[in-house]
């Protein structure tokens, strides 16, 4: 699996828009600095995801995350590949026994695929949205990952990179 988190909040995300030729779009705007966390995992393999929405980044909401995480799985040893951020090796993070955290390379976000779903949220969810209170934020956030939890394959496109599908798993 692969996992990384994102943040969202009131700033809003202008992004373009098709609207008939003699009309101009109007899109709101609004610059509010107030944001919550989306934590993700997902296998690229079979479109598996898994996501809490938490009030910040730090190594015991990531312990939480990783716990919950090894519940949900508690049948199978999850291999999490993460990038380096400083709470994914604090010395306070505590990982399952049935989880084995391996970090990315520096510098090199792009081949997380978890990052592709941020993307997909952020253009189809939170694109040309203001919203008023970060409870909305919460409530369209949770909708957006619980959506994209129950469609495997579309996870499976938006994560599925060619040298991560070639992977051969349990070979003998």
């Amino acid at each position: 699996m692969f996992q990384d988190e994102a943040r969202f909040g009131r700033i809003s995300d202008v992004r373009r828009c098709w609207v008939p030729a003699s009309i101009r779009p109007v899109v709101g705007c609004q610059l509010v600095r107030e944001y919550t966390y989306a934590y993700a995992s997902v296998s690229p393999h079979d479109g598996i995801m898994d996501s809490l929405v938490l009030p910040e980044v730090n190594a015991s909401l990531m312990s939480l995350f990783l716990d919950e995480l090894s519940r949900r799985h508690s049948d199978e040893f999850v291999l999490m590949v993460l990038d380096g951020a400083a709470w994914h090796s604090a010395k306070d993070l505590s990982v399952p026994l049935n989880m084995r955290l391996v970090a990315l390379p520096p510098y090199c976000a792009e081949i997380n695929p978890a990052e592709h779903l941020w993307e997909e949220i952020r253009e189809k969810d939170f694109g040309n949205k203001v919203f008023h209170t970060m409870n909305a934020v919460e409530d369209q956030l949770v909708d957006s990952l619980a959506c994209l939890e129950k469609k495997p394959e579309k996870v499976m496109s938006i994560t599925g990179f060619s040298w991560i599908i070639n992977i051969l798993l349990n070979a003998t």
